[in-house]
């Protein structure tokens, strides 16, 4: 026998470990006397099914024993011998058929259903966007696997034997068959097993054939598979009331809203989703708008190559690939993944006869439209499809014209017009009122369409008329504490006036510091420069005269150099007053600063200083900002804890061409919670994949700035989608929790999940009818989910449209927070992002990780330099 290389990297670490865990239970070579055998614990969960599973084993083969002899052991001689007889003929394939069926009757236990219900605050009247679906008595989804005789290869062949069956002797009630073995109906027909017989045509003529109906279970509302039914029974009810779906959505495409003077047009519709909550099945009809640029993609070559002829394809191509067109001709849409230069509509393409056509023959028969440019180039859409008989998708390549293709979405031009954003919201930004109406509607246009009720009721289902009343608490308002005083907040939860009239609490002197400017901005940085001075004994420092360099044009090239000659170690921060906002030279000014030469920085457009009745409100928030990214802080709320570290983890991805992604990760380094310790990682996923490298380093600064290791630590993790949570818990919790294996600390670890873009929405019941809920609103039941630690908080206030929620889902727990405790500490964080003197959507780690993974994603695109790493530079 060969030797075995030795253990290395963590085989290594872990073999050291066992050797090392040996060397404690043991005393002298021997047990320790003092060390019991414990009793093994129960089974429970999955370990307690497979163990009733075993037992029915047990006693359905028992009788297997007589003819499958035991393994005994011989001792004749020296050596031992094992002699396995064979199985006797009498272990039938009738036993294995009743140990197979006794099997499928054993019962799944569902997990338990999770109760996570707080008690404090004032009860709220509640209102939300969910509709009860009521099952009728019997009513159901019943799972049968399907046995074909002979056996059938073909799908098409499979979907066509039992759905003749279904329609010919079961009285055509719906089904679902998956082509394969698993066969839903919404009734049961057997107690065990039918066959059914029917004639198919087949390649030689009609063919018969039989198939078996093997009953199985009846599938719970919460049974992954049941949820998909339930959603695509919806997607057929939108259809049928006349939505088009474009991505995720269903929008109402006979009722747009125009706004001809930015060429636009809006579309209304919803987001459809069914889901098992707390209190039952439930439908979450969320109000959505989709905007329709009446610009077609024909339109915008002709713009672009009245613009720059030379550069045309060029512009044309980083415009429309990758963007999201609607074909009007049958109301689908698309994404453009390439244009063909080299074809026109006069190309033809095969048919399925065998022959070939053109495409613009082919519009004019099919849709009755005529093609006007010839010349014009296609647009390419790919996608893969499933082959018929087969596992593997091919590519399906779709051919578009121009001329017919609509934009759909803003440009990032019309983004930044005020005017058009404004003029768009007046249809998009909808009052909770105006929602209810549109959910009341829809729920009416079910009752009064047959075939949408026949849906329904095929599948045992009821819809309630009205939205469902919730149960919701709102928590005390805060105390904001600063410097020389503390302030109560109000129901708007802002205190922007209270920030301009007290100290900080940490305030920093700033003694060195640069204004870069050019010539047309001499006067403003003049002004900038004594404002700031005049504002610093109201903040609680003292800021003296900054050294001014007026740059000789706006080049980027200029800043460059002008920032290596003039900035050294002893600046504190550097302002750079820029006639105009370009992302160029806003990405080299932050990279330069962030990287080479690491230093605060703060860039401000002109034009922000342009307005002289709002100029000193503008340069006190400015003077705050820079406050913090020189490692001051501005406020704070009182935390009834010591030694906990508060850590919040949010990752930026860009472009599908840049593979890498940025992991931000910010923990707390003080008791007051308002000192930050920040930390960018490029990584390839999603998922956190340096979390380990970062924790170790948050940990060390701790320990380093309090003396000990935190006590317990809470992480907030933004960006986890439903699918990912799984995934997360045994990965990125995992490697948290491995981090305090490897350094033996006692440290509990409660892990947060946030989620922003849910489509729940949450009223009060006012006197003007339905209103947004005031801020910390809780809803911790009735929509919650039915197996997650999870609530919803409505922290902010607004003063247009409605307000969004955020749903916190407690991942894992082993400080065994009481649900009370989790949602005070979530609505507390939610007060100390500094960019905004009032809550935000989302706790203040998770927004200042966020900012930190955008800023290095976007415009630094290296890791920032350790010296920055505890103070706030990215704000």
């Amino acid at each position: 026998m060969e030797d075995r290389p030795l253990p290395r990297g963590r085989g290594a670490l872990i073999q050291e470990l066992l050797r090392k865990r040996e060397e404690e239970r043991t005393i002298g070579g021997r047990p320790d006397p003092q060390e019991q055998p414990t009793e093994a614990p129960k089974p429970r969960g999955r370990a307690a099914l497979l163990k009733k599973i075993q037992e029915k084993k047990q006693k359905l083969v028992g009788a297997a024993d007589s003819s499958v002899s035991a393994i005994e052991p011989s001792t004749s001689g020296t050596q031992a011998t094992t002699s396995i007889a064979s199985p006797a003929p009498s272990t039938t394939s009738k036993e294995i058929q009743e140990v197979t069926e006794t099997l499928s009757q054993v019962s799944f236990q569902e997990r338990e259903t999770v109760f996570y219900k707080g008690e404090t605050g004032k009860p709220l009247r509640a209102s939300s966007n969910y509709i009860r679906l009521n099952i009728q008595k019997d009513g159901g989804v019943f799972e049968y696997e399907v046995q074909f005789n002979p056996d059938l290869d073909a799908k098409n062949r499979r979907v066509k034997l039992v759905s003749t069956v279904v329609r010919e002797q079961l009285g055509g009630i719906p089904r679902v068959f998956d082509g394969g073995s698993v066969l839903y109906l919404p009734k049961k027909i057997t107690d065990a097993s039918q066959m059914f017989t029917a004639t198919i045509p087949g390649p030689d003529g009609d063919q018969t054939l039989s198939c078996t109906f093997i009953y199985k279970k009846k599938k719970s509302h919460a049974d992954r598979e049941c949820l998909h039914l339930y959603n695509c029974l919806f997607k057929r009810i939108m259809y049928i009331l006349l939505y088009t779906q474009m991505g995720r959505n269903y929008y109402d495409t006979h009722h747009g809203s125009l706004i001809p003077q930015h060429k636009l047009e809006v579309f209304p519709g919803f987001a459809v989703t069914v889901d098992e909550l707390e209190d039952g099945l439930m439908l979450c009809l969320d109000t959505q708008h989709r905007v329709l640029r009446t610009q077609t993609a024909y339109d915008l070559f002709n713009e672009l190559r009245a613009v720059d002829p030379r550069r045309f394809k060029e512009m044309a191509n980083s415009s429309i690939i990758g963007s999201c067109i609607l074909t009007k001709y049958n109301n689908k849409t698309y994404t453009v993944h390439d244009i063909a230069w080299d074809m026109n509509p006069m190309d033809t393409f095969p048919t399925r006869d065998g022959g070939s056509i053109s495409f613009v023959q082919y519009y004019k028969n099919q849709y009755d439209i005529t093609i006007k440019d010839t010349e014009q180039p296609l647009l390419i859409n790919r996608k893969n499809v499933s082959q018929s008989g087969s596992k593997e998708k091919v590519e399906k390549i779709v051919c578009l014209i121009p001329e017919l293709s609509n934009m759909t979405g803003l440009t990032d031009e019309m983004r930044s017009d005020f005017k058009v954003m404004k003029d768009v919201a007046q249809y998009t930004r909808i009052t909770p009122n105006q929602r209810i109406n549109a959910l009341r509607t829809y729920l009416e246009n079910i009752k009064k369409s047959p075939e949408a009720q026949k849906v329904l009721s095929d599948w045992g289902l009821a819809i309630a008329q009205n939205p469902i009343d919730l149960h919701a608490r709102q928590l005390d308002n805060e105390i904001i504490y600063f410097g020389n005083n503390q302030v109560q907040t109000n129901n708007n939860a802002d205190w922007n006036r209270a920030v301009g009239e007290n100290k900080v609490t940490g305030p920093v002197d700033i003694f060195n510091w640069i204004v870069f400017f050019t010539d047309r901005d001499a006067k403003n940085a003049q002004m900038f420069a004594q404002t700031m001075m005049k504002l610093a004994p109201v903040m609680g420092c003292r800021i003296n005269q900054p050294r001014p360099i007026k740059l000789p044009n706006d080049r980027t090239e200029t800043y460059m150099t002008y920032c290596q000659e003039n900035i050294d170690k002893n600046t504190q921060i550097v302002v750079f007053i820029c006639p105009t906002m370009r992302t160029d030279r806003y990405s080299v000014i932050k990279k330069i600063c962030c990287t080479q030469i690491p230093v605060a920085s703060q860039v401000i457009n002109s034009r922000t200083l342009g307005n002289p009745s709002k100029v000193r409100s503008i340069i006190q928030k400015i003077a705050l900002q820079m406050n913090c990214k020189l490692g001051g802080t501005l406020w704070t709320v009182r935390f009834p804890f010591k030694g906990w570290m508060i850590c919040g983890i949010d990752v930026y991805h860009g472009s599908k061409s840049e593979k890498t992604s940025v992991c931000g990760f910010v923990a707390s380094m003080n008791e007051t919670v308002s000192r930050w310790f920040s930390l960018a990682k490029f990584q390839d996923k999603e998922l956190g994949d340096y979390l380990k490298e970062t924790f170790i380093k948050a940990l060390d600064r701790w320990k380093m700035e309090n003396g000990s290791f935190p006590s317990k630590v809470v992480v907030i993790r933004d960006g986890v989608g439903d699918g990912q949570l799984d995934h997360c818990k045994r990965y990125e919790i995992e490697q948290l929790e491995g981090v305090l294996r490897d350094l033996e600390l006692p440290v509990q670890i409660c892990f947060i999940v946030v989620q922003k873009r849910i489509n729940t929405r949450i009223f009060t019941q006012g006197r003007e009818g339905y209103e947004n809920p005031p801020p910390g609103t809780i809803i911790d039941y009735d929509i919650s989910r039915k197996y997650l630690r999870d609530f919803f908080l409505v922290p902010q206030n607004v003063r247009q449209g409605t307000v969004n929620p955020t749903h916190y889902i407690v991942l894992h727990d082993t400080i065994n927070l009481k649900p009370d405790h989790t949602q005070r500490l979530c609505y507390k964080l939610c007060h100390l992002y500094y960019n905004w003197p009032g809550t935000i959507r989302v706790p203040a780690p998770c927004q200042y990780a966020h900012k930190l993974a955008a800023l290095v994603g976007q415009h630094i695109k290296k890791t920032p330099s350790a010296v920055l790493n505890d103070r706030l530079f990215y704000l």
